[in-house]
């Protein structure tokens, strides 16, 4: 249960780092919100495997070469349903970007991310 605590509090710092990145590129500096979207959650995933490794998962033997390569499997797919999700969100259920970019986030965190972290990347 500690684990998926701090699984959680990673993610939440994770996106948070996503959401900042992403929201100042399109909000303030006008970014295109697909391209914003891109580069938040490259930042987003960078943050969330270090977090990982390190402090979550505790996975320091294993060789950060394989890690790197399982997470970033884990992360294009990961990336595919955000970037979709808000695509089909904001495009074809008309919902705001940044709330879209919400919504998604929190369903492919809990129904995706956390398992293949567990179970595939940093497996003991």
């Amino acid at each position: 249960m500690f684990t998926f605590l701090k699984a959680q509090a990673s993610s939440l710092i994770s996106t948070a780092v996503d959401f900042l990145v992403t929201f100042v590129l399109s909000g303030f500096l006008g970014i295109y919100y697909l391209l914003a979207n891109v580069i938040g959650i490259t930042c987003g995933g960078i943050t969330n495997f270090l977090l990982g490794r390190y402090v979550v998962f505790s996975s320091k033997e294993k060789k950060v070469e394989t890690q790197a390569f399982r997470y970033v499997l884990v992360w294009l797919g990961n990336f595919a349903l955000n970037i979709g999700g808000v695509y089909v969100c904001t495009e074809w259920l008309q919902i705001d970007d940044k709330i879209a970019k919400v919504i998604v986030s929190i369903i492919v965190g809990f129904s995706y991310n956390y398992v293949l972290q567990k179970f595939f990347v940093f497996k003991k």
